[in-house]
Order: C-alpha cells, then structure tokens, then sequence
C-alpha cells in the first residue's frame, strides 16, 4: 500500500518536473530567439557595407583609475590597433561622467591614447553590485547582484564577444546562453579562492572572517558549507567560458582547480607602467645619514600596515642600540572613503602607542611626480598583504630601483621577486619578525650589493611591460575571433 502511494505521489510529481524543465528550456530558447533579433534591429553595417564586430567589455567601475582599469584600456588598444573591423564597448555605471570625460581620464592617469571612438553603455543598477547592499552573504549578493546588472547590459547592447574584465563571473553564462556571444574574461582574483575556504575551516580569523565567526563551531560550519556551494556555483559559471585569461601563477592554480578549464585557460600579466619608474636614474646611494623605507598600497584592511609599522617599530628597536643611520617609514597610499581615512587614524594610534610617530610619515593621495620622488630617494620598498594576487606595487618599487621586500605568498612570491637570470632580485618575509630582520640585513649590506640587487629587479620587470601584455593578450583572445 505504502508503495502504490509512493507511486501515485511519485509519478505525477515527476511528469511535473519533466513538463517544467520542458517549458523553461523552450522559454530560454523563446528569450534568445527574441534577443538575437533585437540585435539585428539594433546594429546597422559601416561605411564599406560589412556590419563591425561588436566587442564588450564588462567593466561597470571603468572610471576607478586603478590596475584593473589600466588592464581595460591596454586591452581597447591593443585590439584596436589590431583589427580593423571591430567597435569596441564598455558597460559601465560611471553615469557621472561622459564617454569623452572618461577617455580623458585613462589618457591623463595611464597615458593611453585610443586609436578609435569607444562606444559607452551605461547603465543604471550598477548599486546592485556594491558590497554595502549586503551585510551578510556578501559575495553571493554581489554575484545575484552582477546578474540583473548583466541583464540590463544585454537589452542595451547584445555584442559578438563579450569580455568580463572586472570579475563577474556570473555574467557569463547570460551572455554566452542568452546572448549567443563567444565569452572570454580576466580575472584579476578569484572572487572564492581554495585559500579563503582553509581560512573558515581552520577557524583563522581575518579581516574577512569575523571573530565571533571563528569562536563559534556552528557558525564556522554554516559559513563553510556556505563556501562550498559558493565555489561549486562559481566553477559552474566560470568553466562556461571560452577564453579565460588570469593576471598571475597564483590566481592560475586558484581558477584551474575551481573552473577545470586549463585548456583554455591562460597566464596574462597585467600592463605595468614601468617605463615611467625606469626612467628614474639609477644611481649608487649618496646619504648614509638617513635611510627611507617605502610603502606604496592603498590604506585597505588586506594591505595589512599594521604589520609594517610593527615591523618598523621592532627594526628601530635594535637599530638605535645600534646607533645606526636613521630610518623613516613613508606609508604612501590612496584613501576612498571615510572608512580608510578611519584606518589611516587607527594606524597613527599604533604609531603612538609603539612610540615611533615621529619616524613614521603618511602620504595620503599625492601627486605621481611626489610619489616617483619618493620611491626615487628609498632604500627599501614594503609591501605586506597576505596572498597578494599580482601585485604592481611591488612590480613599480623595483622598476624606480628600491630593494624590494614583499610578502612570501602569491604573486610576489610566485611571479615577480624571483631570481631572474639566477640573480637575485629582491627579498621575501612573513612576519614581523622575519621583516624586522629582513629589513636589517637590507641595510647592512654595502652601497655596491644593493646596487647589484636594484639593477637585477630592473632588468627583471620587463616581463611586465605595456607590449608584453599586448602580445600575451592578442594570443589568448585569438579563439573568440576565428
């Protein structure tokens, strides 16, 4: 009896479904028939009759003025300068400026000058992707979030290729499924990474990992399952695409082991302006009665200043035992908002309390002459954040010539302060104490070894250049063009 009821439950139950999945495959069919029609309606044929190549670019922050924009730009260019027949688009929320003021601005902060016209979509629901809209379950917020603000992008405009520049991952089925487009992005960091999963299992607490989270078994087993579904979603959307392109080793071992798709997965470092930095002589140090030591990151809770100034604090420590040259700590960065200027006094209260204000500088959104002086007259170049994806920062220190000493992890440790030519080109720590110790042998070497040291990180940058990233770049994107 239990069976036939099971059965009569069953069955009928399972027709439903069948009949559900029916409707809602031929109704995708239904929006993609009526999507690929509008665009026909909306694209009209150039001046020698052939209809350009409409390639988008997802890039809703397009005005930021950062290394993802400087990545998105090179990007325009490049396949400007390559192919002929091809109109280039950006979606973007930056409704307080126009198109012409936009351009400016990439010509003004990253002097790079656009061959052609680019074509300006904007759109309107771009706060459904701000972090401060969700509180809590933040990145799976922020994906639903980049999926209704994909879905404007799509009505506005439905492109031949679709690029996710800025890291919307969830954008990708809709363009490629609903869109017909051939899909291709760069990922600049994973928006879940392996690591931030062994973060929540091992009940470390971080800046993204809140201490009542940590102290609380149940909690830390929600979030994680949480995590995992995550993940499983994120490596279901992101292995859609036909082209990904990745900014370092370690974001590469990251999207292989969540996407699967190593076939078309490839390793494109970002474009560092590092002519610029180059141009600064190189010249053996002429002070032996002051050492600075240099910050450059934005003042953001990743970027982990506490640390330097510690670090620095313990360095004067030894040092004035010592009677030694005397040290500065310059911490030059960007603030956004109040909550970073909030950050800002947080880190001179640490200052005060470790008793080094007077050594310690802040160089809060300076001029770029101001900053290249700076990095000019350094000894050292610090960087600190944990798990740093690439890292120009560091990539810029080593170009104007300072010794660089960077954390041992991610792209610094991966790609960049690597021996290059079996030369060494600069120095990795941990913690505050190998970065008090690291800092001290740096400057107890002679004029003469650090010189070697600036010239060999010099020489090794060149992999990071504007035309490197173009020829990596115009290889990867190859396939969405055939």
């Amino acid at each position: 009896a239990c069976f036939r009821l099971l059965c009569s439950l069953l069955i009928p139950a399972l027709f439903l479904s069948g009949i559900l999945c029916v409707c809602l495959v031929v109704l995708l069919w239904g929006i993609r028939l009526w999507i690929q029609q509008k665009k026909k309606q909306l694209t009209s044929a150039g001046k020698d009759g052939k209809r350009p190549l409409l390639v988008a670019f997802f890039h809703p922050y397009c005005n930021a003025g950062g290394g993802g924009e400087r990545v998105l730009w090179c990007a325009i260019r490049t396949l400007q300068k390559k192919y002929r027949n091809v109109t280039c688009v950006v979606y973007t929320g930056n409704r307080d400026a126009t198109g012409e003021e936009i351009v400016e601005g990439a010509f003004r902060r990253f002097n790079i000058k656009l061959t052609h016209p680019v074509k300006f979509v904007f759109l309107e629901k771009r706060y459904l992707v701000e972090a401060s809209l969700y509180p809590h379950f933040t990145l799976l917020g922020q994906s639903l979030g980049s999926v209704f603000l994909g879905w404007e992008a799509l009505l506005k405009c439905v492109p031949d290729i679709y690029i996710d520049s800025m890291g919307y991952a969830f954008t990708l089925p809709l363009f490629k499924y609903l869109g017909g487009c051939r899909v291709g992005c760069y990922v600049h960091y994973p928006t879940i990474s392996t690591d931030m999963l062994s973060v929540v299992r091992n009940q470390d607490t971080r800046f993204n990992n809140a201490a009542f989270i940590t102290n609380n078994p149940l909690f830390s087993k929600f979030k994680l399952v949480y995590y995992y579904f995550f993940a499983f979603m994120y490596g279901l959307v992101g292995s859609c695409s036909d082209v990904i392109m990745v900014n370092s080793s370690w974001t590469l071992n990251h999207i292989l082991s969540l996407w699967r798709a190593g076939a078309c997965t490839s390793v494109v470092y970002p474009p560092c302006d590092v002519q610029t930095f180059l141009d600064i002589p190189l010249e053996e140090e002429k002070s032996t009665t002051e050492y600075s030591i240099v910050s450059v990151s934005q003042f953001r809770p990743e970027k982990d200043h506490p640390l330097q100034i510690r670090a620095f604090a313990k360095l004067l420590k030894e040092k004035r035992l010592e009677q030694q040259p005397s040290l500065k700590l310059i911490l030059i960065g960007g603030c956004r908002n109040q909550q970073d200027e909030e950050r800002v006094n947080n880190l001179k209260r640490l200052c005060e309390e470790l008793e080094v204000s007077n050594d310690v500088t802040f160089r809060i959104n300076i001029p770029f002459e101001e900053l290249k002086r700076h990095l000019a007259e350094a000894t050292i170049g610090l960087h600190t954040m944990w798990n740093e994806h690439f890292g120009i920062g560091v990539v810029e220190c080593m170009a104007a010539g300072t010794v660089i000493l960077a954390h041992n992890s991610g792209g610094p440790k991966l790609d960049i302060v690597v021996p290059y030519e079996g030369h060494t080109t600069g120095f990795l720590a941990e913690n505050e104490d190998s970065y008090a110790e690291t800092m001290a042998y740096i400057l107890s070497l002679s004029p003469e070894k650090r010189l070697e040291i600036r010239e060999n990180a010099r020489r090794s940058v060149h992999r990071f250049s504007d035309q490197h990233f173009e020829e990596t770049f115009l290889l990867s994107v190859e396939p969405l063009f055939k």
